[in-house]
């Protein structure tokens, strides 16, 4: 069973991870090395460019300030841009894969490429809709909150949403519905940790642009992840019957 999980999920990971870090190449690594430009000093907080930033926006969290330590170490771009990203997308998709297929396990579900594309669009909801009405994904020069506050709302959002999402849909009675519902405003009626001035160097059109871009990269992450990783253990569990 492990090494089933492990090799759908490495499978997915990499042929997932490859597609969208693709799609990266284009669409949000172009806006985050323009607001490259407009991240300096200053009283605010800003965030630097670097895996941690790829793979946090990919994961739909809040990623590294660079004035919140040591200055963070980034990779020229080009090539070497491209290569890392493109290692912490797989990487990322590796993870997402052996998320969602370990919670399918656990829970019974038939393991399908359909199955798998609902369990990840469920996913993606969890970890990136919900959030981002709180906390939409930064670019570097963002004005934000501290790193840890934002990161135990985001942990916190997720994971209420994620239980909330469980009780309407595979539960579906009307007190566990009724607690979903409750699981799923109750941190957006707590608020997300904003910083006490919103005086972002970033031009509002990049900003918007970047969340927007993030958040459809993501759903495409966690849609490829679960179909694929669906479709390779349902085909292994096939040539299992047949030998």
């Amino acid at each position: 069973m492990l090494t089933r999980i492990l090799m759908s999920a490495l499978i997915a990971g990499l042929f997932a991870g490859s597609l969208v870090a693709a799609v990266q190449s284009f669409t949000t690594t172009p806006l985050i090395i323009e607001a490259e430009h407009y991240e300096g000093g200053g009283e605010v907080e800003t965030a630097s460019i670097d895996a941690s930033l790829i793979l946090a926006h990919m994961a739909g969290a809040p990623g590294h300030h660079a004035s919140e330590g040591a200055e963070a170490w980034a990779p020229e771009d080009g090539l070497e841009r491209t290569i890392y990203t493109s290692i912490a997308t797989i990487g990322t998709g590796v993870g997402f894969a052996l998320v969602l297929l370990s919670v399918m396990v656990l829970s019974g579900a038939e393991i399908t490429a359909k199955t798998g594309l609902a369990w990840g669009a469920a996913a993606f909801v969890a970890t990136g809709l919900a959030p981002a009405l709180g906390l939409s994904p930064e670019l570097p020069g963002s004005a934000a909150a501290a790193l840890e506050a934002r990161q135990l709302w985001w942990a916190g959002t997720a994971l209420a949403t994620a239980l909330a999402l469980w009780l309407m849909l595979r539960v579906s009675s009307p007190l566990a519905i009724a607690i979903g519902v409750a699981l799923i405003v109750a941190p957006h009626l707590i608020g997300a940790p904003h910083p006490s001035e919103y005086t972002s160097q970033v031009p509002g059109e990049l900003s918007g642009h970047f969340a927007s871009a993030s958040l459809v990269a993501q759903a495409l992450c966690w849609a490829l992840v679960g179909s694929i990783a669906g479709f390779v253990w349902q085909r292994q569990a096939s040539g299992s019957q047949a030998a």
